[in-house]
């Protein structure tokens, strides 16, 4: 694949290398010539000096013949505008932008466009891992607004059915394992002490199944 990567700092100097590595055809666009120096000595795709906006310096780029583009400068107008016209001008597939400032994420989202947000998933990984560590984040979608969860159910829930446990809205139970073998489960299904369950959730019934997780049931 042909991907341009707009912005040239540690976010696109590693997302570069990395394509660059699986093969694809990188070319890196950044204002500063400077950043270029970010890349890793092996990468031995294009760079393009320029302003991203300019058009001169878009054609120069390849955007008329890329599948896919990323815009991960430190601006999110700019890597709305580029996304936008790569889209829209250029006709480019795939294309997907990074969100810097997470008070501008819902500029990205009214553009319907694929966004990555490190910060706001970022920060809500390392909440989670503070003081959550009986429960673990093994898949995350979109910026982290739904992910799935694994946790181990406690002796006190052992004969209790899961709907007991789980959030009424916006959890879906995704499967149990029991002694070394899984099975889909549904709300009904009663619980083990030592069983391994998989949810899918979004973080405010997350936090519910935490509360759940802790009560104190009579035997």
């Amino acid at each position: 694949m042909e991907i341009v990567v707009v912005g040239c700092g540690r976010v696109g100097a590693e997302l570069a290398f990395r394509l660059f590595q699986k093969g694809h055809q990188v070319t890196v666009v950044d204002s500063v010539v400077a950043a270029f120096q970010n890349l890793h000595p092996d990468f031995r795709g294009r760079t393009v000096e320029g302003e991203a906006l300019n058009e001169n310096v878009l054609g120069r780029a390849g955007l008329a013949s890329a599948d896919g583009l990323a815009a991960v400068t430190s601006s999110d107008t700019l890597n709305v505008v580029v996304a936008h016209i790569a889209r829209e001008v250029y006709n480019i597939p795939n294309v997907v932008v990074r969100n810097y400032d997470a008070r501008w994420r819902a500029l990205h989202e009214t553009f319907g466009l694929q966004v990555v947000s490190s910060t706001s998933w970022g920060a809500q990984r390392i909440e989670e891992l503070l003081y959550n560590q009986e429960m673990r984040t093994v898949f995350s979608a979109g910026n982290g607004e739904v992910e799935i969860y694994e946790f181990t159910v406690p002796k006190a829930w052992g004969g209790h059915e899961l709907d007991e446990l789980l959030p009424r809205e916006d959890c879906v139970v995704s499967a149990l394992t029991r002694a070394g073998s899984a099975i889909l489960p549904d709300r009904s299904t009663t619980l083990k002490s030592g069983d391994v369950v998989l949810v899918s959730a979004t973080f405010d019934a997350i936090e519910t199944l935490r509360r759940n997780l802790h009560l104190t049931l009579e035997a």
